[in-house]
């Protein structure tokens, strides 16, 4: 029987569970942005086994607010940097 609150199957992918391969992704990153990650990549890794579209919607939703976040930090470094 699965572990419904503790190990979904749809956070399983052959040996490995979504928890432990989020926390390595998101070594280094800072809050905001390794929440981004992590979320697309969560609903990425249950996709298939869970919502279906829905959940590839979802991941495509952070990882747009993802590109706009380094976008935006790049063009604030530019600025300050006096390179723009």
């Amino acid at each position: 029987m699965t572990d419904r609150v503790n190990h979904p199957s749809h956070y399983t992918q052959g040996k490995v569970e979504c928890i432990d391969a989020l926390q390595s992704l998101t070594t280094g990153l800072d809050g905001y942005e390794g929440y981004l990650v992590a979320s697309s990549v969560k609903y990425l890794w249950r996709w298939k086994s869970k919502n279906g579209l829905e959940d590839l919607k979802k991941a495509r939703w952070f990882l747009e607010r993802l590109v706009a976040h380094v976008e935006e930090e790049a063009w604030k470094k530019r600025i300050t940097d006096g390179t723009s």
